[in-house]
């Protein structure tokens, strides 16, 4: 049960999300049918959390002795990556969330992808759908990779 529920958490972690859930899961030997699911459920719990409030927190917390760089750094991350896809999305926005979302590179994720919909002031229903899918992607590619031997955690 260790081994699920480490699983579930590690795809909650920003940056690491799902990309890392699904290729732990699998190497614990989690069968690749419940480790998807698994992961996509705890990648997606933060989305709606990170759309409402995760900006208002930020802004909040710039400013902090302690906390405020990293708190300005994600406000920049959010900020930019909101930037660049408005760029290259034009009307196309909800398709551009969703590979934004799923296709796994550095940077990209359900976290970034929905703190740049919070930035852009996107439609809540839309921006989660968009990302749901994108982690679904992202959730079919690293289960593929994993299971393959490519993607591997050591």
């Amino acid at each position: 049960m260790g081994k699920y529920i480490i699983t579930f958490l590690i795809s909650m972690v920003p940056i690491v999300e799902l990309r890392g859930g699904v290729p732990f899961g699998v190497l614990k030997g989690i069968p690749w049918y419940q480790a998807l699911p698994l992961c996509m459920v705890g990648n997606m719990i933060p989305v709606p959390f990170i759309f409402l409030f995760a900006r208002k927190i930020l802004e909040w917390g710039k400013d902090k002795k302690f906390i405020g760089k990293f708190f300005t750094w994600c406000l920049e991350k959010g900020s930019k990556g909101g930037e660049k896809l408005q760029a290259k999305a034009g009307r196309g926005m909800f398709w551009a969330l969703l590979l934004f979302v799923g296709i796994p590179l550095p940077g990209t994720g359900a976290w970034t992808g929905t703190l740049a919909a919070s930035f852009l002031k996107l439609d809540f229903k839309k921006s989660v759908i968009a990302v749901m899918c994108g982690v679904l992607l992202a959730g079919i590619i690293m289960t593929v990779l994993s299971l393959t031997g490519v993607a591997v955690l050591t």
